[in-house]
């Protein structure tokens, strides 16, 4: 992450940093923002979240019946505390999440509630597909401009890992624990779309970021 500083005024010895660059998407797509705006990002980050709680939670307490809180992030707690996450802001917003997912869980285990943090691996998302100018039918095209794009998954997989912690009974199991679609496709033995298993986070430890070439055999 970069910083454009400027004096507060001649001769002051502290710098006011005015910009910041905040990765998206790509660590090569990059937007300048101002501070404000990037602590905004990081707030609504959160805080939609804790919102989401309050209103989620009531609810479950209401019915008195079994709950289950899943946060959505990006990046497994194991992934995420050895691994730089774009830019000081992007890191600090999807590591917060992991945590209130834990911290959550300490809070409503004793109302006979779950709550977990939940990654997808590589999300074939439609902003994604835009990027790189292709469909979900021909995909696959995408590895011509980014090879690893092979090991990328599809929306519904993480939807189906969703599904199946909801319909656990023994759910509790994972409680305050950071998933990942892939990991739990192995549990409860869903696929994606085209029939495979894409465990992803194992594929960028154990192939992109050793400089490997891409190939997805044994990953999905």
């Amino acid at each position: 992450m970069n910083h454009r500083c400027s004096p507060t005024k001649v001769g002051a010895t502290q710098p006011k940093c005015t910009f910041v660059h905040l990765d998206k998407i790509f660590e090569e797509v990059k937007h300048a923002l101002p501070v404000d705006q990037v602590v905004d990002f990081v707030y609504l980050a959160a805080n939609s979240f804790a919102l989401a709680h309050q209103s989620l939670c009531t609810a479950a307490f209401n019915q008195k019946s079994r709950g289950l809180v899943i946060e959505i992030t990006d990046g497994t707690a194991e992934y995420n505390n050895k691994n730089y996450r774009l830019s000081l802001f992007y890191d600090l917003a999807k590591t917060s999440v992991i945590r209130m997912a834990w911290a959550l869980a300490q809070e409503l285990q004793p109302h006979q509630c779950t709550a977990v943090a939940l990654t997808p691996g590589w999300l074939r998302s439609e902003i994604m597909l835009d990027h790189f100018g292709v469909s979900e039918a021909n995909w696959q095209d995408a590895t011509a401009k980014e090879p690893h794009f092979i090991i990328s998954e599809t929306p519904r997989y993480i939807g189906r890992a969703v599904a199946r912690l909801a319909g656990d009974p023994d759910v509790a199991r994972w409680n305050s624990q950071s998933l990942s679609s892939g990991q739990l496709a192995k549990v409860y033995g869903f696929t994606d779309l085209d029939g495979s298993q894409p465990d992803a986070l194992r594929y960028i430890c154990e192939v992109e970021a050793v400089g490997k070439p891409a190939d997805a055999t044994g990953y999905r």
